[in-house]
């Protein structure tokens, strides 16, 4: 057999997508987002066999040079000064190349990057290039070994070539969504996303399951995975024979017996739908009727907690605290079967398929903030994508724990408190509530947490009740839900000296999207590209691309441009429950329509300017809510980071198509009123934005996670 030639090792560990230009028809300036040597290689060969000339155009100050040189002294390299040149220089230094039709490949310089960026250079030196007028390819250059999950092991590298940007269409905004839609294409095709959520967690487990563990801070208890792992499978034969349906209910909070509940039902061949318990019961029967459960998994304590619960019948409760103990003998089987057996073998014991893909893997269900709670389906692709896109981002590792209080009906709670840990063997630390910020400070001094999720409403209780010592452990703060004040932002920092990150994603996007990570360390002669900027919820998490249009007739638009936000990407969810009308209304061409008004900056930050829920369009002119309440607060004087005393709500107007009320908490007088209208009007708000009615209603109507409660604050709006 003849030995494999090293060009035909580096082929075999690289994967294609996307078109590749028609090089010799015309000049163009390939743009990847990050490059080695060894993939420059690959590169200029496809263009030597189209057959026309290319040239590398290099950062002059480039750490790569000497080794280009070194390694190939016949290839023509062009130096350019990127941190003084202007684009006039650059296109005067390329003219004769151009009018030759060269291809021209930009090779930056190796800066400090947080893993799992998608862009590893400034966007200035972009700009520089577009400035020249001469047609441009995207290229995404993505490295699997660096957003793969812990239980792969791949080498290859994927080259996926964007949309050709041509003379017309050269600005940083279209070069950024080409280049995230070609990440997209190749971050999609993973081929671990065909597998299902419960044998990736076999192999998670069967990796890493006995060197990470559950640490409840209910009872003090320390459990390793491979445990949680014997229980569950138990546990998972009762699921089996108490049920022929597809999904099971489960009403537990964050700790050992959830945990156990969820990878029982998933072992048992079924769907986990974590049920919220908080909300009033009608959205709970709307749940338990849309998911068509005849069972609900829980303990005894949880029905005393919560009477008012719409239980059901005994016999179809499954307490979870008197069905284990007497599964010891099982449990133990179980134990030495994930010890000595392979994944494939103890799945098909188990009897659960080994490939998931798009199937129905979780049912999550929205909070109902606007309307009625909807069923998510959430595949297995999903999942498993999000945890790759996430975990490539933070990076934790074996010596990480990331505290579980959110509940698991929650998105976050749901696939970053629960299934991630699992999958990539990080430690968990858990408590049923986040209401208790003083209990899981100590739970974060105790066992060194060092990833704490929470929302902007959870973080005040730190503020107020934690001393800074407790949370020294602390690696990364991250928000969603709600958007985070600057002002709560910096007392925070202050007091316990960690940044905290805004981040953003949907139910329906399993949940992350965006992040913002706290920027690398440099030394002085080192560049950094920032992977944080306040105000944005973050730069995109690898493979979701992004695209903006109007919001009056859905054209698209620039990205910089503010607009409605549509994202895709392998996490976009499956599709609403027996909703095939609401699906298709919020899918497109594979493309999710979120809801949400926002724009991108040029580094690929996304900045959220409110839900399009929260904006009324009135005369024409579209009014953001959060915009008017933000000046009425300030007006008024109040903390707007404190207790809600006023939202602002649109409710239909004959001649204007729609007006804005006050719903306030305070009472005011008619002097009050005016006093508030003349000074909107002083800072310079226009009439048409000005609330024309007030109503007094005892509260701001707010759910548990601390966003307004649109649907009651419209009832008491139009009651």
């Amino acid at each position: 057999m003849l030995a494999m030639s090293q060009e035909d090792k580096n082929l075999n560990k690289y994967r294609q997508f996307g078109e590749i230009p028609n090089y010799g028809e015309e000049a163009f300036i390939v743009i990847p987002n990050r490059v080695t040597p060894e993939e420059l290689h690959l590169i200029t060969s496809l263009i030597s066999k189209s057959g026309t000339k290319h040239l590398l155009l290099v950062d002059k100050n480039s750490s790569i040079l000497e080794e280009l040189v070194a390694r190939d002294n016949k290839q023509e390299i062009l130096t350019f000064d990127f941190q003084e040149g202007s684009s006039e220089q650059l296109k005067s230094t390329l003219a004769p190349y151009i009018s030759e039709k060269t291809a021209i490949v930009f090779v930056p310089n190796r800066y400090i990057v947080q893993k799992g960026a998608n862009l590893h250079f400034p966007s200035e030196q972009i700009e520089i290039i577009l400035g020249i007028g001469t047609s441009v390819v995207p290229l995404f250059i993505e490295n699997l070994s660096e957003t793969q999950l812990s239980i792969e092991d791949n080498k290859i590298v994927a080259h996926s070539y964007g949309e050709i940007l041509d003379s017309k269409n050269l600005s940083i905004a279209a070069y950024q969504e080409s280049l995230l839609k070609a990440g997209e294409r190749a971050f999609s095709s993973h081929q671990i996303f065909e597998n299902s959520l419960v044998f990736s967690i076999l192999r998670g487990l069967k990796l890493k399951g006995n060197t990470t563990s559950i640490f409840d801070g209910n009872d003090g208890s320390e459990t390793k995975f491979t445990k949680i792992f014997g229980a569950s499978a138990a546990f998972s034969k009762i699921i089996s024979q108490s049920t022929q349906k597809k999904r099971v209910g489960i009403v537990l909070p964050p700790g050992k017996g959830g945990l156990v509940a969820n990878l029982a039902v998933l072992l048992s061949g079924k769907i986990p739908v974590n049920l919220n318990f908080t909300a009033g019961s009608e959205a709970i029967i709307s749940s338990i009727e849309q998911a068509k459960l005849d069972h609900i998994i829980t303990a005894q304590a949880f029905i005393d907690k919560y009477p008012e619960f719409p239980w059901p019948e005994k016999d179809n409760i499954l307490l979870i605290e008197k069905l284990l103990p007497p599964l010891k003998p099982k449990i133990i089987l179980w134990l030495i079967a994930l010890k000595v057996l392979s994944p494939k073998k103890i799945a098909s014991l188990l009897g659960v398929a080994k490939k998931g893909g798009t199937e129905e893997a979780v049912l999550l269900f929205t909070s109902g903030s606007s309307g009625n709670p909807k069923g998510v389906v959430l595949s297995h692709r999903n999942i498993l994508a999000n945890v790759s896109q996430f975990g490539s981002r933070l990076d934790l590792d074996d010596t990480d724990k990331v505290l579980g209080c959110l509940p698991l009906f929650h998105s976050f709670g749901s696939t970053v408190t629960l299934w991630y840990p699992m999958l990539e063997g990080i430690d968990l630390v858990t408590y049923p509530s986040p209401l208790e910020p003083p209990k899981l400070a100590d739970l974060i001094d105790k066992y060194k947490v060092t990833l704490l999720l929470a929302t902007p409403t959870f973080l005040r209780g730190y503020m107020r009740r934690v001393e800074p010592e407790k949370l020294k452990s602390i690696k990364y703060v991250v928000t969603g839900a709600e958007k985070l004040p600057k002002r709560l932002a910096q007392a925070f920092e202050e007091k316990f000296q960690k940044k905290v990150m805004e981040g953003y994603g949907l139910t329906e996007t399993s949940p992350v999207s965006n992040v913002n990570i706290p920027n690398l360390n440099k030394t002085k002669n080192e560049e950094l590209i920032s992977s944080e900027r306040f105000g944005s919820v973050g730069q995109f998490l690898p493979g979701v691309a992004v695209k903006i249009t109007d919001t009056d007739d859905e054209s698209q638009i620039p990205i910089d441009n503010s607009g409605m936000i549509w994202l895709k990407g392998a996490n976009i969810f499956k599709e609403y429950l027996d909703l095939p009308d609401q699906t298709n209304d919020v899918i497109h061409d594979n493309w999710f329509r979120t809801g949400d008004i926002g724009k991108v900056d040029k580094d690929g930050f996304l900045y959220i300017e409110g839900r399009l829920s929260r904006f009324s369009k009135i005369a024409g002119e579209m009014v953001p809510h959060e915009t008017v309440e933000s000046h009425i607060n300030k007006a008024l004087g109040y903390d707007s980071e404190a207790e809600k005393k006023i939202a602002v709500i649109g409710i239909p107007d004959e001649a204007k198509g729609e007006s804005l009320v006050l719903l306030s908490s305070v009472d005011m007088s008619d002097e009050s009123v005016n006093d508030l209208r003349q000074n909107l009007l002083s800072s310079g708000i226009a009439a048409l934005w000005i609330p024309k009615k007030i109503i007094k209603v005892d509260s701001i109507p707010s759910l548990a996670s601390g966003k307004l409660d649109i649907k009651k604050c419209e009832h008491l709006a139009r009651s």
